[in-house]
């Protein structure tokens, strides 16, 4: 073996490890590093002065006994003198002994940024490596406050070595991660997004990752690096292998880059120019085309890299939910994975799905694979494969297929992972009452569910049944005589019990006519479950027991020795002793009139926010600021639910709302704080007294409002400040819409004020105002708070009824004042956000045919409607240029979006499209008829509307004929 020099070795370091190695016992290890670390003392205190070798050598060593595990309380400012050799060796040991074991607080701290700072200043690039890596490894606030303003001019410097730039951008990506206030915007920003054109593929890696950071809280500055990523990425999707051939991997060309381009680009809303528009919607055309070729190599690296490039595009699509031929394609090459033998895979797929089932133009396409999801469910081996395949089945989820997805997980609910047996019964739960037509079936849902899992129905699901049931008067007897039948089990949960028990309590004497259900068989059915039940459950059978003195006289005398008995009477709950000795005293001293009065039947509970969602929602996780980005796609699952109710009491509730509604959208909203806003003036404020001059509406609002006629979810409007997006459901003439506003800056908005603008035509009944009889569109609503945190969001909620048709949309105005912190945009400076009071002001879209409530037809009695609807003054008619592609499968999904149904084979030109549905109002219904009949030669469209109203017919016409 030949002599280790100086120059390319330390024996001594050598010699040490090999000793350490052969110790024999814990013991003599730490004989010989004490050893060692004494020999190590005497070296450094000696009067000699050590050569750089030595001190090199005796540094490893003592990094080497720190990494086993001892303490090492000396030998830093050796380390710290290496930093000043010439020799690379040298210094390398010495940044890596501090990166390794000084720490943040140290003394040292001001030599060692001394060294590092001449590095940064070296022309030897190998040392300003040196020094990148140390600052990255060590990443203090310290090391940020002294280089911050370093590191970016290394990085744009036009003589800076590729190797160094790649370090300068991942070194600054690390101190902006870690003290993003200490890092600076300036001139730098603008020049570090044309990296992406750099010739080295290393350096333009390097960059998308700090470019994307960077452009997720500072978006505007970082804009123009939108059309540079789409031509990078072109020119890698579209190059074969061999053209790449440093940075293919596996037949791959960039996979890695790829990735992070593509997340770069999720950071930014569908490009404005149609040229990079039209070149990115190429290259993911091309990752999906390329997706099913036959693959190049079996080997599994070959298929990961090419998958991982395919899901990021995947997240593209979905994220712009502007390409529906896009999301057709990508929901089709997801469901092949679906059956993929790779289990992440399988995965990913369900994953993917879930989002996007929720885009108006996919949802169609996601419930084509709804039996290979089912399946999934039942044979899937791994649990999280198969709690995706839930997320998926709750996801896809609409009135077409409820009742079928509902039962699937029932029936998978018996043999459920206990992990996740309480997320499926809250979205059983949710489901259920979501699209429950029948409510019959709604009940047998439920207390399926009680039955099958009962131990994990929260209080807040048999809360939401109870109030459902006395909400419905329609469903009072069936639900009665159901939980009578359900309770004659031997072995009932206590759950079922305490619906049981409300439910009789309530609405018994619906079923006592018949004689195996009457009232003494009640009694005795409920109270044969009394022993086996805990306190509450308990105290709730007692209230029911006094309601049944009300209810049925015959058994006062049975209940009564019930309560008098020394087990209830002397029982050692205080709560059940008290209810005891009242009810009795109530059954015993009160006339006839008086225990009606006190035990009248429970009032219909006003509708609030389903306490079920809040639940589930609160399993899920706290939302974050990037759920502005999910609300664009995420399908509206909330249920607004009502509060919980009490177990049966003897105190009177207040008189329900006349609209009291399952959605709970018609509900009296809760007393107001402030005084009432005036009723007679066309500007209705919602939550400031004295509002300012409103602004005209902001530069593509009304096309964004129309996007949103055929849907419900999405970003309503975006600048370089503020975010809005939106989250709406209704049924009938109730609805109820979300609004989401996000600050994109890292700064506070302060005086946040959103105001509601009602036209002529509409008059808002805004939260705290009188009710106003001849109000086309009444709006109830909340306020939010007026300091909007930076990355932060806030969330209104408007509850919307239709009174009357209506032609004009409400304005949304928000108005804030915007403090840029230093350093800020100097566009946005220049574009007046600086420091001034914000006014934006957008349409809100709530149109005529949210109010719409499809309704299917036979082909004769549509068309014997069609011709009791042939006054002229009920049709209106419009002939126009299509302004976008005839494509068949688009033009029916908006059909169904904008809310009419869809009828098949009703026309006898194929090729035509026929409609059917009724606008509710609170007023009156008005029914309505659509045919679209295309020209694909000519590339026009005749669309023709027939309702009782002309208004109507008029304003959906207009509505409609946007959309193609």
């Amino acid at each position: 073996m030949p002599a280790v020099s100086k120059g390319d070795g330390m024996r001594g370091l050598a010699v040490f490890i090999s000793d350490i190695r052969n110790c024999k016992s814990k013991e003599a290890e730490i004989k010989r590093i004490n050893k060692e670390l004494a020999n190590i003392r005497s070296k450094f205190k000696g009067d000699k002065a050590l050569d750089g070798y030595s001190k090199k050598k005796y540094v490893c060593k003592l990094l080497f006994i720190f990494l086993l595990g001892h303490d090492i309380d000396f030998g830093h400012m050796e380390a710290v003198n290496l930093l000043s050799s010439n020799r690379y060796t040298e210094k390398q040991i010495g940044y890596l002994f501090i990166s390794v074991l000084v720490n943040s607080n140290s003394e040292l701290i001001r030599l060692i940024n001394n060294a590092v700072k001449n590095d940064l200043g070296s022309r030897n690039p190998t040392f300003t490596g040196l020094a990148l890596h140390c600052i990255a490894n060590v990443g203090s606030r310290e090391m940020a406050e002294a280089f911050a303003g370093e590191v970016p001019k290394i990085l744009v410097a036009g003589d800076t070595m590729d190797s160094v730039k790649q370090s300068a951008a991942l070194c600054l990506l690390r101190l902006y991660r870690t003290s993003p206030d200490l890092v600076p915007m300036g001139d730098w920003t603008s020049r570090v997004v044309h990296l992406l054109n750099d010739q080295h593929l290393g350096v333009v890696t390097a960059a998308a990752s700090l470019i994307t950071t960077l452009a997720q809280k500072n978006p505007e500055e970082f804009k123009t690096s939108v059309s540079l990523a789409v031509s990078r990425l072109s020119r890698i999707v579209t190059s074969a292998s061999t053209d790449l051939q440093d940075y293919t991997y596996y037949f791959v060309p960039a996979p890695w880059l790829s990735v992070k381009l593509l997340r770069l680009l999720q950071c930014y809303p569908p490009p404005e120019d149609p040229a990079v528009r039209g070149r990115l919607t190429e290259c993911l055309e091309t990752i999906l085309n390329k997706a099913q070729e036959p693959p190049k190599s079996k080997k599994v690296q070959h298929s990961n890299a090419k998958n991982a490039v395919l899901f990021e595009a995947i997240s593209l699509i979905i994220h712009h939910d502007s390409e529906p031929n896009l999301l057709v394609r990508a929901c089709n090459q997801l469901g092949q994975f679906l059956q993929h033998r790779e289990t992440n895979l399988r995965y990913l797929a369900l994953e993917s799905m879930c989002t996007l089932a929720s885009s108006e133009f996919s949802h169609e396409a996601v419930k084509t694979h709804i039996e290979t999801v089912i399946n999934a469910l039942k044979t899937e081996r791994d649990v999280s494969v198969r709690q995706r395949a839930v997320d998926l089945l709750y996801a896809m989820c609409d009135r077409s297929n409820a009742q079928q997805i509902v039962a699937e997980m029932l029936s998978y609910l018996e043999t459920a992972d206990y992990s996740i047996r309480e997320e499926i019964v809250l979205k059983v739960a949710i489901l259920a009452e979501k699209y429950a037509v029948d409510y019959t079936w709604y009940v047998d849902t439920i207390l399926n569910l009680i039955r099958i899992a009962g131990d994990y129905v929260s209080e807040e699901v048999w809360y939401r049944v109870i109030q459902i049931v006395i909400n419905r008067d329609d469903v009072q007897g069936y639900a009665a005589k159901t939980v009578f039948e359900a309770l004659q089990a031997p072995a009932c949960h206590e759950n079922l019990v305490k619906v049981g028990g409300y439910i009789l309590g309530e609405f018994g004497n619906l079923i006592a006519g018949d004689p195996r259900s009457s009232p003494l068989t009640q009694f005795h059915l409920l109270h044969s479950k009394f022993h086996l039940c805990s306190v509450p459950t308990r105290a709730l059978l007692l209230s029911t027991y006094i309601k049944f003195v009300n209810l049925f006289p015959e058994v006062k005398g049975t209940i009564q020795d019930v309560l008098r008995s020394d087990s209830q009477l002397k029982n050692a709950d205080v709560e059940l002793q008290q209810r005891a000795v009242e009810y009795l005293r109530l059954s015993t001293v009160a006339s006839t009139d008086i225990l009606a009065t006190v035990l009248e039947e429970m009032p219909p509970f006003p509708e609030r926010e389903s306490s079920i969602l809040a639940k589930l929602k609160k399993k899920k996780g706290p939302s974050t600021v990037t759920d502005l980005e999910e609300a664009k796609r995420e399908r509206s699952a909330d249920v607004n639910g009502g509060p919980e109710p009490a177990p049966a009491s003897t105190s009177a509730a207040s008189t329900p709302s006349p609209s009291a509604d399952l959605l709970g959208l018609g509900a009296a909203p809760p007393v107001p704080t402030g005084p009432p806003p005036s009723s007679g003036g066309l500007l209705v404020d919602v939550f400031s007294d004295s509002p300012s001059a409103v602004a005209p509406l902001a530069p593509g609002s009304e096309d964004n409002f129309a996007r949103f006629v055929c849907k419900n979810n999405g970003v309503l409007f975006e600048n370089q400040l503020l975010q809005i997006g939106l989250k709406s459901e209704f049924r009938q003439n109730l609805g109820r819409m979300f609004i989401f506003y996000g600050n994109k800056t890292s700064t506070q908005f302060l005086s946040f004020t959103p105001t509601l603008i009602c036209s002529d035509d509409l008059q808002a009944n805004i939260l705290g105002s009188a009710s106003l009889t001849h109000a086309h569109l009444s709006l109830q609503t909340k306020p939010v708070d007026p300091t909007v945190d930076g990355g932060a969001q806030v969330q209104q909620a408007v509850n919307i009824e239709c009174v009357s048709d209506f032609t004009e949309a409400p304005v949304l105005n928000i108005q804030f004042r915007w403090e840029p912190r230093r350093g800020s945009s100097r566009s946005c400076w220049a574009q007046g956000y600086g420091g001034t009071f914000q006014n934006v002001s957008v349409k809100l879209p709530i149109t005529l045919n949210k109010f719409f409530q499809p309704t299917e037809m036979a082909s004769q009695d549509f068309f014997q409607r069609w011709k009791q609807l042939s006054n002229p003054q009920q049709e209106v008619q419009n002939i126009f240029k299509a302004k976008h592609p005839m494509d068949t499968e688009i033009t029916k999904a908006k059909i169904i979006g904008f809310g009419s149904a869809l009828l098949e084979e009703v026309d006898p030109n194929p090729a035509n499209f026929v409609g059917a549905g009724i606008i509710h109002t609170k007023t009156t219904q008005i029914g309505c008829l659509l045919r679209l009949e295309p020209n694909l030669q000519a590339q026009m469209y005749r669309l023709t509307l027939r309702t009782s109203r002309e208004t109507v017919s008029q304003r959906l016409c207009e509505l409609l004929s946007e959309q193609f």
